[in-house]
């Protein structure tokens, strides 16, 4: 699936220390970049996953810089698909998360940005923990046909503004949703695309979630952007 069109941008690799690690990733950064949103895979996924790099690219349009990160390492993917047990493992995704997070806070280009996590699957739910874990930089959540109930006892704790995107024909995911918003504390919303299924394969789903997910995160990313740089008053 191709970008959309008009962005120019270019996109680099990095190489992201994590503990005894190191994760493999795909850093965008428009110029005067007003944020950035680093990316949670879903389950069975990673940083290549189309959809995801579709929505970056939407992203990118609106001068929001884009992280795409392998949250498991090759070694650590080929044993997660003998055994899809790494993929549920939310404390060490969201571990990685937070570290992908000071990592970009330590960066020259980055560390002035208010932080995005946009989540997919599981990676929603490892999102929504890292968010409770790092307020400070955290300002915005997006999920997107995610598993939030995976945060557990983090959900009460996230303070960031959080949106949870489901397809209407993804009905066990829906009613987890539905169940995790209801243990939310902070700003949120829950948006449901009609006739989506849960990879939203279907005419103009993804365009949604896109478009959801880009107003989302131009409100609130520029917002806190905005108080970083507007001058004190005299």
């Amino acid at each position: 699936m191709d970008g959309p069109k008009g962005w120019k941008g270019e996109e680099r690799a990095i190489r992201v220390p994590v503990g005894a690690v190191t994760l493999d990733g795909d850093l965008s950064a428009p110029e005067r970049a007003r944020g950035v949103v680093l990316f949670a895979h879903g389950s069975g996924s990673s940083r290549l996953s189309p959809r995801n790099r579709y929505v970056a690219r939407l992203l990118n349009e609106a001068k929001l810089a884009t992280v795409l990160l392998d949250l498991l390492t090759p070694d650590e993917e080929a044993i997660d698909l003998r055994t899809a047990h790494l993929r549920f493992d939310i404390g060490l995704l969201s571990e990685r998360l937070v570290a992908a997070t000071d990592w970009l806070m330590q960066r020259a280009e980055t560390r002035h940005l208010p932080v995005g996590y946009f989540g997919a699957s599981t990676g929603a739910g490892a999102a929504l923990v890292a968010a409770a874990e790092r307020p400070e930089a955290v300002r915005a959540v997006v999920s997107r046909g995610g598993r939030p109930d995976m945060a557990g006892p983090a959900l009460p704790r996230v303070q960031a503004p959080t949106l949870l995107i489901i397809g209407e024909a993804d009905f066990l995911v829906l009613r987890l949703n539905q169940e995790a918003f209801a243990k939310l504390t902070c700003e949120k919303r829950l948006v449901i695309v009609p006739g989506a299924t849960h990879l939203f394969e279907e005419p103009g789903a993804l365009d949604e979630v896109a478009r959801l997910a880009r107003e989302w995160f131009e409100r609130y990313l520029a917002l806190a952007e905005a108080r970083v740089t507007r001058p004190s008053a005299p």
